[in-house]
């Protein structure tokens, strides 16, 4: 066969099987383009860390406001795509460059913001993890810090209901860290994911302050066999504050809440509310919820 046959058979299937192509409509925002915003982003977040030469302090106004410059451009370019291809609410008086480049400055104008909070996250992995020898090295070298990170930042722009670019940001992180924390989870401050692959976050889940999981925990939806008519309705459970999560526990369901000051053992399967101060276990044969105060009583179980 030739190129020109085979070019005509794909062709013939752009017009057979239209629903995956994306022909003389808005340009979509560039993949390739947000993860180069996204890595620069990283730059201003965490000064001298997520970059390849030392930075100093005499020089960190001249490049910081460089950088951010760069950033503020070519993200406003990528947020136009967004607005042209699903425009919020609030553009329908305004040009989209308008638009987009009140959405970015909204959005830089968070970064210190988003500092703020990821320090207590920085805080919450080297205070719950021994083996952390330095804050420097949970930066540098957790993957859990570039998924949280990148997390938070995609979540002001989800608030902001721009369309593409959040997901985009945290299948990236997704991709490199093997956590899936989707863009439109609400989650507080003091957070950490011990290990951390395999780890999943749905959409409409809000975790509260001091929480900790460990890897292959799943905040999920009971069920999406209602597609679409799901949109918008909470499916995700509410994790209150200081909960620890141990691994492979799955928790679903939007009316699903762990009270606050539980701890959930290891490879339990709960779409009920827990209590404040319970203790849930898995011993092999059922699943327990106790009492933290009957704690002792669980003492021959593992956890």
């Amino acid at each position: 066969m030739k190129i020109t046959e085979l070019t005509d058979q794909l062709i013939a299937s752009y017009a057979n099987v239209g629903g995956i192509n994306h022909l003389d409509g808005a340009n979509l925002p560039s993949k390739s383009g947000i993860v180069g915003i996204t890595t620069d982003l990283l730059q201003l977040l965490f000064p001298g860390f997520f970059n390849n030469k030392v930075t100093h302090s005499s020089e960190i106004k001249m490049e910081t406001a460089l950088l951010m410059d760069a950033v503020a451009g070519r993200l406003e370019d990528e947020i136009i795509k967004s607005i042209s291809h699903n425009p919020p609410p609030e553009a329908a008086d305004k040009t989209p460059r308008v638009t987009a480049k009140e959405l970015t400055m909204k959005f830089l104008s968070e970064l210190p913001s988003v500092r703020e909070i990821l320090t207590t996250d920085v805080d919450a992995a080297f205070d719950g993890d021994p083996a952390a020898k330095s804050k420097e090295e949970i930066i540098v070298s957790y993957p859990f810090i570039e998924a949280i990170s990148v997390q938070r930042m995609a979540h002001v722009l989800y608030r902001e209901k721009v369309a593409l670019l959040p997901r985009i940001m945290t299948e990236w992180a997704h991709t490199r860290t093997g956590m899936d924390l989707h863009p439109g989870a609400t989650i507080g401050n003091h957070f950490f994911i011990d290990h951390g692959t395999g780890c999943v976050i749905g959409e409409t889940c809000e975790i509260g302050n001091h929480v900790k999981l460990y890897h292959g925990v799943t905040l999920g939806a009971r069920s999406t066999s209602g597609g679409q008519q799901l949109a918008g309705v909470k499916r995700h459970p509410t994790i209150e504050d200081h909960v620890t999560i141990y691994p492979g526990a799955t928790i679903l369901g939007g009316q699903t809440t762990i009270g606050a000051h539980s701890t959930i053992g290891g490879n339990v399967f709960i779409m009920d509310s827990v209590k404040p101060n319970s203790l849930v276990i898995y011993d092999g044969l059922d699943m327990r919820v106790l009492d933290k105060q009957e704690k002792k009583k669980a003492s021959e179980f593992h956890i």
